[in-house]
């Protein structure tokens, strides 16, 4: 089934083929949709140029998300291509590695605001924009995890960022409901991806987490891929405010004990 067909969306935060956001292009070009990319900086230019050609995207544009001029200017070029866009996927988020590296007691001033204004400050910004290309409503997607919501190991102030997104979700879904644009949010299950790698026992973590998710498994780009282009289409038309799980289960445990299944 072609969910998106005839629906065109913007996706910032490609960075190479291991990214989630990738996994998200991938899924919503098999599912129809035409691509749109936008990238941080000239090194990550030189990856997300031929995955471009994957997924038959010629739109491929830088953008500094620090930068409101940079964040105008993208728009502006979209809304020359394409005139209005359907979704808006938000697969950003930066933090110094030194303040995840040591305790959260320890983050500094200016690592703190950093965290905040790339992961969390971004979506706003780039939501501000995209409602003014979206007159028949849409759909805003942005990545959060676990850790928005329970203390994790040297996630540190990533943890603390990605609930100030997950409440920007709330209070953008409540401004933009009235337009008929939905803005939604997937907590993924531990993927090996550049961000993560800046996470001190990451590799430990995704060893360990098949033994505690119900489905006993990690999560793949795939599971995250399809979760996202259900939230980008119409079958999820009454959904929005929301933090969908895409995690094996790992969210609904309430303790998990390393030990072999009985049977």
């Amino acid at each position: 089934m072609n969910l998106l067909e005839g629906k065109t969306a913007l996706i910032c935060g490609v960075a190479n083929d291991r990214s989630i956001a990738w996994g998200i292009t991938r899924a919503f070009h098999e599912a129809g949709a035409t691509i749109a990319l936008s990238y941080a900086g000239e090194k990550l230019e030189r990856r997300v140029r031929p995955l471009a050609e994957q997924v038959d995207c010629d739109f491929v544009e830088n953008c500094d998300v620090g930068n409101d001029q940079d964040i105008s200017q993208l728009f502006a070029k979209v809304k020359q291509r394409f005139g209005t866009i359907d979704v808006l996927v938000h697969a950003i988020a930066f933090a110094n590695r030194d303040d995840l590296a040591g305790q959260f007691v320890d983050t500094s001033r200016d690592g703190f605001l950093l965290a905040q204004n790339i992961s969390v400050y971004s979506l706003i910004a780039l939501s501000r924009e995209a409602k003014e290309l979206m007159p028949d409503g849409g759909s805003i997607l942005t990545l959060s995890y676990y850790g928005a919501e329970k203390a994790v190991p040297k996630y540190n102030v990533m943890g603390v960022a990605k609930a100030g997104l997950e409440s920007s979700v709330r209070y953008l879904a409540s401004d933009l409901g009235p337009q008929g644009i939905r803005v939604n949010a997937i907590s993924a299950g531990p993927i090996k991806t550049l961000s993560a790698s800046g996470i001190k026992n990451f590799r430990s973590m995704l060893n360990t987490f098949p033994s505690l998710a119900p489905l006993r498994r990690n999560v793949t780009l795939e599971d995250i891929g399809g979760a996202a282009t259900f939230l980008a289409s119409n079958s999820s038309a009454g959904i929005t405010g929301e933090i969908m799980y895409v995690d094996a289960g790992y969210n609904t445990v309430g303790l998990s004990l390393l030990e072999k299944d009985e049977g």
